[in-house]
C-alpha cells in the first residue's frame, strides 16, 4: 500500500472510501467507553450522549474549517456539577426531574467559552500563544497522558490476561503489520480480544473471561435518541433552580478551557502542525463552546476533545480530519440503535483498559516528543522547575483544588491548577534573567 509521504505519515486520500470508513469506525470505538461512561454516572441517556458527541464533532469541525482531526466526546469535569445539582435518588436511578437544570448550567459554561473565543481574536493569537511555549504545553501534554493512566489500570486489573490480549494485538500490529493491519490497531485490538473473550468465557466456558449479554438482549433495535423531557426546552421550568444551577456549574469552565488548550496542543504536536495558530485558538474554543451547548440544551453531557483519538491519531499517522468526521457520523447512526450501545457497553473492562493502556502512553510521548522537537534545554534550571511544578500539580493534586468566593464554591481540576502554574511561572521566570544568573555563578 503505497500511501506514506517522506515523514512516514499515511495520506488518507490516496487509501480510498472504505479504508477510510473502518479508519473513522476505529476512532468510534476508541471514543465509546470513556463517553458512555459519563451518562451511566450521571444518569443522562446514553443515545443521546453518543448523538451529541456526533453532532458536536461536526459543529466543531465547521467552526474549525475542516482542518482539526478532532473528537468531541463526554466531558468528566463536569461529573461534580451534574452531582451537585442533579444527584441520583435513593435507590440509584437517575434524577430526571433536575437533569434539565444541571444541564442548563453546563450550557452558560460554553458560553464562558465564545466570550474568551472573542478576546482570543480581539488581542491577537501571538499574545496568547507568548504564555503558552514548549515549556508549558509539553509537560501539560505529558500530564494529560500520565493523569489517565490510573484509569487503564484500575481496568487491566479486572483481567490482566485480556489486557495484555488486547495490548498485545495493538502492538504487533502497529509495528509488524503491513497496510490497512497497520493503521487499524486499535479497532483489531478491540474485536480481536472481544471475540477472544467470547470463545473462552462464554463457548468454553471460562467464568472470568465470559462476556453479559444480558443488556444487549433487553435493549430495543431502534430508538429515538433525544426524549424532550430531559432536554432544557422540555425540563427546564423553575428559575430559581436554573439559577442555582448555572451559579454551581458555570465556573467549571475555567477548568475546561484550560484542558482545551492542552488538548489542542497535544493534537497539534501529533499532527505536526499550530492549530491554536491556523485555524487559530479563537475557532476551537468557538467550536468546542458551540457544541458543550448544543450537546447540554438537548440532554447530553458537556463535549470535549478527546485523548483516545489523539492517542488513535499518534498510532495510525492518519490525520486527515475526514475520518473524524465519518466517526462522529457513525456515532449518530448507531445512537439511533440501543443494542449497538448495549454490545459496546458489554466489552470487559479489561479489554478497555489494554486498549487504554497504550493510548494514554501515546499522549504522553507525545508531549516529550514536543519538548524534544523544540529543544527545550533542561540543563537550564528554569524549564526544569517549570516542567516539575506542572507535573507534579497535575498528577499530585488528585481532587483539584476548592475554594469559595462568596457564597459561591469552585472547583479547579489537576490539569487546570498545573496549566495555570506553569504560565504564572513561565512569565515570571525570564530566561534571559536566568542566563544571566547561571553566568555569574
Amino acid at each position: 500500500m503505497n500511501n506514506i509521504n517522506n515523514e512516514g505519515i499515511y495520506d488518507a486520500r490516496v487509501l480510498g472510501r472504505p479504508r477510510m470508513i473502518v479508519l473513522g469506525l476505529q476512532h468510534m470505538f476508541a471514543m465509546f467507553g470513556a463517553t458512555i461512561l459519563v451518562p451511566i454516572i450521571t444518569g443522562i441517556d446514553v443515545s443521546t450522549t453518543l448523538a451529541m458527541a456526533g453532532l458536536g464533532t461536526l459543529l466543531f469541525h465547521l467552526f474549525t474549517q475542516m482542518k482539526v482531526p478532532a473528537f468531541l466526546g463526554s466531558s468528566f469535569a463536569f461529573l461534580g456539577g451534574y452531582a451537585t445539582i442533579a444527584p441520583r435518588l435513593a435507590d440509584g436511578s437517575a434524577n430526571t426531574e433536575m437533569l434539565p437544570y444541571a444541564c442548563i448550567g453546563v450550557a452558560a459554561a460554553g458560553l464562558l467559552y465564545i466570550i474568551l473565543a472573542i478576546i482570543v481574536k480581539m488581542i491577537g493569537i501571538n499574545k496568547v500563544l507568548r504564555y503558552f511555549p514548549p515549556i508549558v504545553t509539553g509537560p501539560i501534554i505529558i500530564a494529560i497522558g500520565l493523569g489517565l493512566a490510573p484509569t487503564a489500570i484500575d481496568n487491566c486489573s479486572h483481567n490482566w490476561i485480556v489486557a495484555l490480549v488486547a495490548l498485545s494485538i495493538v502492538i504487533y500490529c502497529n509495528i509488524f503489520a503491513k497496510g490497512m493491519w497497520k493503521i487499524t490497531p486499535i479497532l483489531l485490538g478491540i474485536v480481536g480480544t472481544y471475540l477472544v473473550c467470547i470463545v473462552v468465557g462464554n463457548i468454553i466456558g471460562v467464568e472470568s473471561y465470559a462476556v453479559d449479554f444480558s443488556s444487549v438482549k433487553e435493549a430495543a433495535w431502534i430508538g429515538f435518541p433525544i426524549a424532550w423531557k430531559q432536554t432544557v426546552f422540555g425540563g427546564v421550568h423553575d428559575w430559581m433552580y436554573t439559577i442555582s444551577a448555572i451559579i454551581a456549574i458555570m465556573p467549571i469552565a475555567l477548568a475546561t478551557i484550560m484542558e482545551h488548550i492542552g488538548d489542542i496542543s497535544a493534537i497539534g504536536a501529533t499532527c505536526n502542525k499550530n492549530f491554536m495558530e491556523n485555524p487559530g485558538l479563537h475557532r476551537t474554543l468557538l467550536g468546542d463552546g458551540c457544541a458543550t451547548i448544543m450537546a447540554s440544551l438537548f440532554g447530553g453531557p458537556a463535549n470535549t476533545t478527546y485523548g483516545e483519538n489523539t492517542g488513535v491519531l499518534a498510532l495510525s499517522k492518519v490525520y486527515d480530519p475526514r475520518v473524524v468526521r465519518i466517526a462522529a457520523l457513525f456515532a449518530i447512526f448507531f445512537s439511533f440503535c440501543p443494542k449497538f450501545a448495549a454490545v459496546i457497553n458489554s466489552m470487559p473492562a479489561a479489554l478497555v483498559g489494554g486498549i487504554s493502556f497504550v493510548l494514554y502512553g501515546m499522549i504522553a510521548a507525545i508531549g516529550i516528543r514536543n519538548m524534544v522537537e523544540n529543544k527545550i534545554q533542561f540543563s537550564q534550571s528554569r524549564n526544569t522547575i517549570i516542567a516539575g511544578v506542572i507535573l507534579v500539580c497535575a498528577l499530585g493534586l488528585k481532587n483539584g483544588v476548592s475554594f469559595s468566593i462568596g457564597s459561591f464554591n469552585i472547583t479547579l481540576s489537576a490539569l487546570a491548577v498545573a496549566a495555570l502554574a506553569g504560565i504564572f511561572l513561565n512569565a515570571i521566570i525570564k530566561p534571559e534573567k536566568c542566563d544571566t544568573l547561571e553566568k555569574e555563578k
